[in-house]
């Protein structure tokens, strides 16, 4: 598989990124996001989390100009698939690859853990190795993951199984307690109409070694490779 992982001033988690592809055997190109022109036969994109432009005016907002954004967009458009990750989510949904927005967490703080998420669709290339309801361990690192959309976009997101994971406890219920941010119905990632684009908050390319606490992001990465 050929992947790019884009690179903004403020990334942290690029090369994270990197390391979990090449961990499989794909092929990865690094990509700065002055770019203007990247391959077409690429078959993944990933942006990566970190605090891209120091999160300035709005978390995701200056990177979603940025010139490799018009080729994200484009190939996205084609059917490459997108993953956006944590800061990369929150650029989809600027560049308005993705419905929503990533408002600040709702307790105002900084969160760095471990929490558990229910996989709700794995009709997608993104999920196809996991089980439906499948409860994973994936950390989170953020400030603004906190997931909202209007009334009608959710019942769009829920109507046509556009809801990628929601945030539960260790059983797989959905509770106050295990949401972290106060994402609206727990949301922890959603798909683009076509499923070709996912954003999500947690970090499934922490979660690949059992070292670093959970290996259940390698489902992720295995879907997408075979």
């Amino acid at each position: 598989m050929k992947s790019a992982v884009i690179t903004f001033p403020g990334s942290n988690c690029d090369r994270d990124a990197v390391v979990a592809l090449q961990k499989f055997n794909c092929k990865v190109q690094k990509i700065w996001h002055q770019q203007t022109k990247l391959d077409d036969d690429l078959d993944l994109i990933v942006v990566p989390g970190g605090f891209s432009y120091g999160d300035y005016l709005r978390s995701g907002a200056m990177a979603s100009i940025s010139p490799v954004m018009q080729e994200v967009k484009r190939l996205a458009g084609k059917g490459v698939r997108v993953l956006g990750i944590c800061n990369g989510f929150q650029i989809l949904t600027e560049s308005g690859l993705l419905p929503g927005v990533l408002m600040r967490n709702a307790k105002m703080k900084f969160i760095c853990r471990q929490v558990h998420l229910r996989v709700e669709n794995i009709d997608s290339d993104f999920t196809n190795k996991y089980k439906r309801r499948q409860v994973i361990k994936i950390p989170i690192a953020h400030m603004d993951g906190n997931y909202f959309a209007e009334s009608d976009v959710i019942k769009k997101l829920e109507d046509q199984s556009l809801i990628a994971m929601r945030y539960v406890d260790c059983d797989g219920n959905l509770t106050d307690s295990s949401n972290p941010n106060g994402s609206i119905f727990n949301i922890a990632g959603v798909f683009n109409d076509k499923k070709n684009v996912l954003g999500m908050m947690p970090h499934p390319e922490r979660a690949i070694d059992q070292d670093n606490g959970s290996k259940d992001g390698i489902g992720l990465f295995q879907s997408l490779l075979w």
